[in-house]
């Protein structure tokens, strides 16, 4: 689908979803060689037919790194 550039606080009116879906996750390597990583989300249960992805978001190492900041901002700091 595509490589997220930016992630901005949302303020729309959310709730949580209502299903639950298994993802995947791969390393793969830009032409020049830098890392993205790539994460891939299948159907819910509630799906007819045979699982198959249905969305991918690829992050580069700033984004990711942003990313890592809100989860810890939300969930706490993980101790490794």
């Amino acid at each position: 689908m595509a490589l997220i550039r930016k992630l901005e606080k949302g303020n729309s009116n959310v709730r949580p979803h209502d299903s639950e879906v298994d993802a995947t996750y791969q390393i793969l390597h830009t032409p020049n060689g830098q890392p993205l990583l790539h994460i891939a989300t299948y159907g819910s249960d509630y799906r007819k037919s045979e699982p198959k992805v249905s969305q991918t978001v690829q992050l580069d190492q700033a984004t990711a790194l942003e990313l890592v900041k809100i989860i810890e901002s939300v969930f706490g700091r993980s101790e490794r």
